[in-house]
């Protein structure tokens, strides 16, 4: 089979490799449609992944068609699904909790473990589920949106305002599934661009563009009492230890992103407001079937957010122009099925 090879950073190839072997129980075989890129993609191909050994198949926001299920299996042949790309192992506390999105000893494919930047990919059962109602370019899209309504589910009551800080795929995201639970949301970035983009593609009307006013400028538009929920998706420390003024009190502050770097804030202003810090890692089903639905209903509209498409034979020379040029790109995807 086909597989687009990352062999060290800066360096793709296209290889031709056996195709994953027998299945073990519980296990089904896919053939790959559509794989997302994301930020983490660009990441790897950068060698800016701490957590990585080369040579990887990158590829971890999938949409796939069933072609070999193990005895005893629901699932039909050709039937389209979504892949839950995190692999937990079902014995840690957490996975005991109902938590495997932060499984303590996770592997995500495309990262830990080869992803599906290739033709066929052999998952367990359990991270795959159906896609009634969506395109394979539809189905592809739910796992990057699936992390910002997990973001959003994490952030308990939506009742009055939202700050979404970062207007990058995640967190556009993030406000598109914040808007759907009823905030009234501000998108906040260092990027005119990317505002205007999230004003003229998604209706999001209120911005903050980020530097020394925006925090003067947050309090005028609450009326000096800040946002009920503040979502940073920005993967940048800088922004996320500047994040907690913005919290009203009694209010939320979720971090969407991580970064490998110390986060830290002034105890007074975090005790005076009672607030909560939550950090939201990955998505669970419930998270994936709940962008599924949206998507299939009409309520969220992935053809505003796929901006750009290729192949896996087109991807050697396209990922390397789109890590460094990414005026208008907002999310591309790699079409793997003839």
């Amino acid at each position: 089979m086909r597989a687009l090879i990352c062999t060290e950073p800066g360096r793709l190839a296209l290889i031709d490799r056996p195709a994953p072997g027998a299945l073990k129980p519980g296990e089904v075989r896919l053939a790959v449609s559509h794989v997302g890129i994301c930020g983490t993609d660009y990441h790897i191909f950068e060698g800016k992944h701490p957590f990585l050994q080369y040579p990887r198949v990158m590829g971890h926001e999938i949409s796939a068609r069933i072609a070999e299920t193990a005895p005893g299996s629901a699932l039909r042949i050709g039937d389209l699904v979504i892949v839950n790309p995190y692999l937990s192992c079902g014995r840690c506390i957490a996975c005991r909790k109902g938590k495997p999105n932060c499984c303590m000893a996770i592997e995500v494919l495309g990262v830990h473990t080869d992803g599906a930047f290739c033709d066929e990919i052999v998952v367990p059962e359990g991270n795959v589920y159906p896609a009634d109602g969506l395109t394979p370019e539809q189905a592809a899209a739910v796992e990057f949106l699936a992390i910002g309504a997990h973001a959003v589910r994490r952030a308990g009551s939506a009742d009055g305002r939202a700050l979404v800080i970062g207007a990058g795929p995640i967190g556009l995201g993030t406000a598109l599934f914040a808007a759907l639970a009823g905030f009234d949301v501000t998108l906040s970035d260092v990027s005119t661009e990317r505002l205007a983009v999230a004003r003229e593609r998604f209706g999001f009307d209120q911005s903050l563009p980020a530097g020394e006013s925006t925090l003067p400028e947050a309090m005028t538009l609450t009326g000096n009492e800040g946002f009920d929920a503040v979502f940073d998706a920005t993967g940048n420390s800088i922004s996320m230890n500047a994040a907690l003024p913005f919290v009203a009190h009694g209010g939320t502050l979720v971090f969407v992103s991580v970064v490998k770097d110390q986060i830290a804030f002034a105890d007074p202003e975090f005790h005076k407001r009672e607030m909560s810090i939550i950090g939201s890692r990955n998505a669970l089903r419930q998270d994936f079937m709940h962008v599924a639905a949206a998507i299939a209903s009409g309520a969220i509209d992935t053809n505003r957010l796929i901006t750009h498409g290729t192949t896996l034979e087109g991807a050697i020379d396209d990922i390397p122009r789109w890590a460094h040029a990414k005026q208008g790109l907002i999310k591309a995807t790699i079409s793997v099925a003839a």
